[in-house]
Parts: C-alpha cells; sequence; structure tokens
C-alpha cells in the first residue's frame, strides 16, 4: 500500500462507500446522507522535514485499529526516527473542529456517534466543547431538528392540544382573532434556557434539552 498522500488528494486507505450517497437514516426531523468522518494523520518526522506523508483513516473505528494503521504508516516513512503524528486533515465532522493532537479514542468517540446519529451529534459535541461526559448523553437530549424556534413552539402547541382548548371554549365567530403568540413562546423558550439552539448550515437549527 502507498502510504505517500496530500490530505487533499484521494484517500489511501478506506475506499468510498459502493452503496454511497443513497444511503439515509432518520434523524429526529431531518433525513441525512450518513456522515463518514475521516482523519488524515501524518507523520511529523517527515512534515518537519518537508516532506508529505500520511494516510486518510475512517475514523469512526476502534481505537486500536486506528493506532495500528498510524503505525503502518508510520513504519512506512523514509524518516528512521519517525514516531509521531498529528492530526493535519478531517472529514465529515459537521460542526466539530479537531486539534493536531485530539486523542484517538476521543476522535473515535465523536466519530462513532456522527455517523450512527448524524451531523446533529456533532452539533452536540460542539455545544459542549467536546466534554467526553457528554457524549454518551446525546439520546436523552436530543430533540429534533426544526426550520426555527417558532416551529418547535408550534409543536409543543399541538402536542399538548393548546389551541383545541382554546377552540373548544371559544365562540366559532371569535375564533379567527384568538392565537396563541408563536413568536413570544419561541422568545421565551430561548430565554429560560431550557434548551439548546445549535444552527445548522441549511439554515434550520437543532434543539436539544439544557439539562
Amino acid at each position: 500500500m502507498n502510504h505517500e498522500s496530500d490530505p487533499h488528494s484521494n484517500r489511501t486507505t478506506s475506499p468510498e462507500p459502493t452503496s454511497g450517497p443513497e444511503l439515509e437514516q432518520e434523524l429526529g426531523y431531518e433525513r441525512q446522507v450518513t456522515p463518514r468522518p475521516r482523519i488524515y494523520v501524518a507523520s511529523l518526522s517527515d512534515y518537519n522535514n518537508g516532506r508529505l506523508h500520511g494516510v486518510w483513516l475512517d475514523a469512526a473505528r476502534t481505537a486500536d485499529e486506528i493506532h495500528a494503521d498510524i503505525a503502518a504508516m508510520l513504519a512506512a516513512s523514509k524518516e528512521s526516527d519517525a514516531e509521531e503524528f498529528a492530526i493535519h486533515d478531517f472529514d465529515d465532522f459537521g460542526a466539530v473542529r479537531l486539534g493536531e493532537y485530539e486523542s484517538i479514542p476521543h476522535v473515535v468517540a465523536i466519530a462513532q456517534g456522527i455517523e450512527q446519529q448524524g451531523y446533529a451529534f456533532a452539533a452536540w459535541a460542539d455545544a459542549h466543547e467536546g466534554d467526553p461526559d457528554m457524549l454518551e448523553h446525546f439520546n436523552e437530549n436530543y430533540i429534533g431538528r426544526y426550520d426555527s424556534l417558532g416551529s418547535y413552539a408550534e409543536e409543543i402547541i399541538d402536542d399538548h392540544g393548546y389551541q383545541q382548548l382554546i377552540d373548544d371554549v371559544i365562540p366559532e365567530s371569535l375564533r379567527p382573532y384568538i392565537r396563541i403568540d408563536t413568536d413570544a413562546l419561541a422568545r421565551d423558550i430561548y430565554l429560560d434556557g431550557s434548551v439548546v439552539v445549535y444552527p445548522d448550515d441549511t439554515g434550520g437549527i437543532w434543539l436539544f434539552n439544557a439539562d
């Protein structure tokens, strides 16, 4: 296997999925192509000597598998002292920005969450600055994806039947004039801090419980 690779060239370790972009998953209130988080790991000895030597790796595998591939990449270096590595690029991590020296187990935890749950998991991780203790609480706190906080407020009203309660007691002639102020409700939801609002890159938002 040729381990010489520019981080912006074709991946050298993980082939592109052949069943590919058609594979989608339900993610709360959205539907997305399944993310495939990857990292480009480079030999620091080579880099410091002006040579690009590294490999793209599927980051959603086990830490042991990734470390084994890194060891193989370093062993193939032309530098006799190639022992250290850094993450010089990454792909499909959504809102998460990886540092050069992120621990591989931490990268794996984020990558596996993104692959299983979608980019909402990346938003959750970024909102909590990658706190490892918070990553495992995604499922219990993810509310969903909405076009706006107002859309979420409307859903609350519908789910609890509040507008129906009003319609049941208000004469039909007055019903067009009596509506719940969803904009005010959305504003209060935001101000009371009960939810974490995280914008996505399509103009919508992801919502999470704040507690």
